[in-house]
C-alpha cells in the first residue's frame, strides 16, 4: 500500500499536468490521428518508483494488470500497432466487442481472458473505428462504423444483414447535411455508432460535414432514416470533430473531441448540455457508463503528463483522473478509447477494470481498480 507522502506526490504531479491547454483545431486533430505523432515531453517531476503501480486522483485507484493484457491473441500481435478503435459489451454476457484492422473482429470472454475472431466477410478486417452491440425487436446485433467506408449491421456470428454507405444527399429532414452529402466534394467520416429505441446514431467528425446521422430498420434491413443534426460550428447543437457517441438513460451523449466536451442531447437531436468541469485541451474521444460514472479519455496527453489521461465524471463533475502512462505500461502515449467492465470474482462480487485502446502505435491494456 503506498504511503500518504507518495499520493501527495502523484496528486500534485497530476494537477500540475491539468494545468496546461493545448487548443487545436478540428481538421488539424483529424491529420495528427492519422498520420502524425504527438511529442509527448519530458516529465520532470520526480515520483517515487513504487507510486507508478497506481495512478489516480480523488475516488479511483488502478493499476496494470499486465496478467489480463496479455491474454491478446499471439497472432493478432502484429496487427496491434494498427488497433484504431473502440469497446462495446453484451451486458446480459458480459462479452467484449472490438476490432483490429488487418485482423478482423472480435470478441472477449467477460473474464477478459480469451479472443476469437467473428465471422469470414473480408469486410470485417477493414477498420473497426466505432462499434455497439445492441437488441433489436428481440434479437442481438453489433454495428460497426468503417471510417471512410461504410457501417455495417450484422449478426453476432458475423453475418452481415446491411452495409451502409455513403448519404446521396437525399434522406435527412436536416437540409444541411443533404447539401453537404450532395456536393462532389464531400467524404464519408463516420467516427462512431450507438443504438437507442430502434435507431442506431453515427458520428460523423472526421469531415467538414459534422452531423449527427441516424440509421433505422425497415423489413430486415437497414439504411439511412430521417434524423440529422449537427453542422461544424462552436454553437450548442454544433460539433468539432464529432468523434465518439453513447447512449445512456434516454440521452444522446457526443465527444466533441476538438472542443474537449461531452455533450448531451435528447434522442431528437435537442441540445440539453455540455460537462462541466472537463480539463482544458482535453481532446475528448469516447463516452461511457459504469459504476455511476461516465468514463471518457482524451486523446494525447496534457501538459507533462506521461499519457492521456482518462476521466472518471459524475455528469456534473470531475471526480478522478487516471494517467495510464504513470503505470509504465509499454506503448501507450495517446489513447482512442476506453471501456469500463465489470468481472465477476468467486466471492460473487463485481470488481472494475478499464480496457483501453491506445493510438498511434497501438495497444491494448487492462487497467484494475485497487481501490
Amino acid at each position: 500500500m503506498i504511503g500518504i507522502k507518495i499520493y501527495k506526490l502523484l496528486i500534485v504531479s497530476l494537477v500540475t499536468g491539468l494545468c496546461f491547454s493545448m487548443p487545436l483545431d478540428a481538421q488539424s486533430h483529424h491529420d495528427n490521428e492519422h498520420g502524425h505523432v504527438h511529442n509527448q515531453g519530458s516529465h520532470t517531476d520526480q515520483i517515487p518508483p513504487q507510486s507508478k503501480l497506481v495512478t489516480r486522483t480523488a475516488e479511483y485507484i488502478f493499476s496494470w494488470d499486465e496478467v489480463l493484457t496479455a491474454a491478446f491473441p499471439e497472432d493478432a500481435k502484429e496487427f496491434e500497432p494498427n488497433m484504431h478503435g473502440g469497446f462495446n459489451e453484451d451486458p446480459e454476457t458480459g462479452i467484449i466487442y472490438t476490432g483490429i484492422p488487418g485482423y478482423g473482429l472480435c470478441s472477449i470472454s467477460a473474464d477478459l481472458k480469451q479472443w476469437k475472431t467473428i465471422g469470414s466477410d473480408p469486410r470485417l478486417k477493414d477498420n473497426i473505428h466505432g462499434i455497439v452491440f445492441f437488441v433489436h425487436k428481440g434479437k442481438k446485433h453489433l454495428a460497426i462504423a468503417q471510417e471512410g467506408k461504410r457501417v455495417l449491421v450484422l449478426n453476432l456470428d458475423g453475418t452481415i444483414i446491411s452495409d451502409i454507405l455513403k448519404p446521396r444527399g437525399i434522406e435527412f429532414d436536416f437540409p444541411h447535411a443533404n447539401y453537404f452529402f450532395a456536393s462532389e466534394q464531400s467524404n464519408f467520416g463516420v467516427t462512431d455508432v450507438t443504438y437507442y429505441d430502434s435507431t442506431i446514431y453515427v458520428a460523423h467528425g472526421y469531415s467538414k460535414g459534422d452531423f449527427v446521422l441516424t440509421i433505422t430498420e425497415k423489413n430486415g434491413s437497414w439504411d439511412w432514416g430521417r434524423l440529422a443534426w449537427g453542422g461544424k460550428g462552436d454553437q450548442p447543437g454544433q460539433f468539432q470533430t464529432a468523434h465518439g457517441i453513447y447512449a445512456h438513460e434516454d440521452h444522446i451523449f457526443v465527444a466533441n473531441r476538438a472542443a474537449g466536451q461531452v455533450v448531451k442531447f435528447t434522442p431528437k437531436g435537442e441540445f440539453v448540455e455540455i460537462f462541466s468541469d472537463i480539463p482544458s485541451g482535453s481532446l475528448i474521444c469516447n463516452v461511457s457508463y459504469k459504476d455511476q460514472h461516465y468514463f471518457f479519455n482524451a486523446l494525447m496527453a496534457i501538459g507533462d503528463q506521461k499519457s492521456a489521461p482518462i476521466y472518471a465524471h459524475t455528469g456534473e463533475k470531475l471526480v478522478s483522473t487516471i494517467i495510464p502512462g504513470d503505470l509504465d505500461i509499454p506503448v501507450i502515449t495517446n489513447i482512442h478509447h476506453v471501456w469500463p467492465h465489470y468481472i465477476e470474482q468467486a466471492d460473487g462480487s463485481n470488481h472494475l477494470y478499464l480496457l483501453v485502446h491506445a493510438w498511434n502505435k497501438g495497444k491494448y491494456a487492462v487497467l484494475k481498480l485497487e481501490r
